[in-house]
C-alpha cells in the first residue's frame, strides 16, 4: 500500500483549488452544463450520453468533495483522479474528431490545444495529493 506523504502548503492550496474545481465541474454535470457535456462522449460508449454526463458528474463531485475533506487518503484519491482524468481523455479526443462545439472550443484549433490540458490536470492531481512521492518512495529499493 502507498504511504501517506506530507505536502507542503502550495500542494494544499493547489489540491483545494482542484478539488472545488471538481465540484463546480460535476455540478455542471448535473445542471446547467448537461448538454454540453454530452458533446464528450464518445459514440462508441454502450450507454445513454446523458447518463453518462449524470453518473460522471456525480464521480467528480465525489473526488472533489474527498480532496477537500479527506486528507488521510490523499495519495489514493489523488490516483484516482489521475486515472479518472485518463478515462475522460477519448471524450476529449471524440469532441476534437467530430468538430464538436462546446464550452467555447469553437475551432479545432481551440480544441487541439484542450488536449494538451488533461496531462496537466492529471500532474496536478498526482502532485497537489503527494501522489508522484509516494509512487517514487515505493519504487526505490
Amino acid at each position: 500500500m502507498l504511504q501517506e506523504t506530507r505536502t507542503t502548503t502550495l500542494q494544499n492550496v493547489g489540491r483545494v483549488l482542484l478539488g472545488s474545481f471538481m465540484v463546480g465541474a460535476g455540478t455542471g454535470h448535473l445542471s446547467f452544463a448537461r448538454v454540453p457535456f454530452q458533446a464528450q462522449v464518445p459514440d462508441w460508449v454502450p450507454m445513454n450520453k446523458d447518463t453518462v454526463v449524470l453518473l460522471s458528474g456525480v464521480v467528480e463531485i465525489g473526488l472533489g468533495l474527498t480532496l477537500l475533506f479527506n486528507k488521510r487518503h490523499r495519495v489514493p484519491v489523488g490516483l484516482g483522479l489521475a486515472a479518472f482524468f485518463a478515462l475522460v481523455f477519448p471524450g476529449n479526443l471524440h469532441q476534437y474528431a467530430r468538430h464538436l462545439s462546446a464550452f467555447g472550443l469553437d475551432t479545432d484549433t481551440k480544441r487541439l490545444v484542450r488536449l494538451f490540458f488533461q496531462p496537466v490536470l492529471m500532474g496536478w492531481a498526482l502532485w497537489s495529493t503527494g501522489a508522484n512521492k509516494a509512487l517514487r518512495q515505493r519504487s526505490l529499493p
